[in-house]
């Protein structure tokens, strides 16, 4: 009696978990009753929030975690830009689409911390969806910013806190300013190293020139448009007139944006006064030809 109870319970049991699994159609086909799964959607990330993951230039969406900025993070959302709806692929680097991308990142980059984002510690890049997320219906790109310990070169990225949101509106530890060189070969400048102005210094960052659409340079001929627009630069920084005497009064160092930045559109030129015959103790911002005069040895 008691073994045919247990077995009619078990049955009673199978019967009520077979009923929890839903009704079918009818059919007796039980694998064409389950509801099928959502498609893949697309998404879109959102501007003024932080990741605290490093930069990556393809984002899906299980890898999208957005954090407030004040939580430790290594990059910020400064603009969410869009590409038409019918493009077929994401853009390919050194398009005049993503060229255009960077180009309006640009624009929201300096809008967003206060002044030319080059003229700070940072690096801008732009982020784009994934194929898959592409091919759902993801049309975004993504400006991203992050904080660096410099901008010459084996720069690294800081993890920071607080957002940059006017972080160059005024003064700022991020911004570039006086500099002391650290020499290379044939008596040139290996790198800049930031120091106070107030102490003995050789280099003063003056500003950004830009480019015009033209390849990387690459030969000692293509140089010379750099060198010739950062001497403007440093005229106008200076306050000294832009004419044949402004290289007898300061060398210059130019820092263009690498190989690979160039080729997706970057045209920022960080240009420096070098006095490689003195040092000062002040900024020359301003300063005149009497704080800069021309050098007759």
């Amino acid at each position: 009696m008691r073994r045919s109870m247990t077995v009619l319970l078990a049955v009673a049991t199978a019967l009520v978990l077979l009923a929890g699994c839903g009704a079918g159609d009818g059919d007796g086909d039980l694998t064409d009753d389950w509801p099928a799964l959502p498609a893949a959607g697309a998404f879109t990330p959102a501007a003024g929030v932080c990741q605290a993951a490093d930069f990556r230039d393809v984002v899906t969406l299980a890898a999208y975690q957005p954090i407030d900025c004040a939580e430790p993070h290594r990059v910020e959302t400064v603009h969410v830009g869009a590409f038409p709806v019918g493009w077929p692929a994401p853009p390919s680097g050194g398009s005049t689409e993503l060229r255009g991308a960077f180009a309006e990142c640009d624009t929201r980059a300096t809008g967003y911390v206060g002044d030319d984002w080059r003229a700070g510690r940072l690096r801008l890049s732009v982020a784009l969806p994934s194929g898959p997320g592409w091919a759902a219906g993801s049309r975004w790109y993504r400006c991203d910013l992050s904080e660096l310990t410099t901008v010459e070169a084996a720069a690294t990225v800081v993890t920071r806190t607080g957002s940059l949101r006017d972080a160059l509106k005024g003064p700022s530890p991020l911004r570039l300013g006086c500099q002391q060189t650290r020499g290379g070969r044939g008596g040139g400048v290996d790198a800049l190293v930031p120091v106070d102005c107030g102490t003995r210094h050789d280099a003063e960052f003056v500003g950004v020139w830009r480019a015009p659409d033209v390849p990387y340079p690459t030969r000692q001929a293509d140089w010379a448009p750099l060198y010739a627009g950062c001497r403007s630069a440093l005229g106008r920084y200076v306050g000294v007139p832009d004419d044949g005497d402004l290289r007898f009064r300061s060398g210059v160092v130019v820092r263009p944006p690498g190989a690979g930045r160039w080729r997706v559109g970057d045209r920022g030129v960080r240009c420096y006064l070098w006095l490689s015959d003195r040092t000062v103790t002040r900024s020359l911002r301003g300063a005149g030809p009497a704080g800069l005069p021309v050098r007759t040895s």
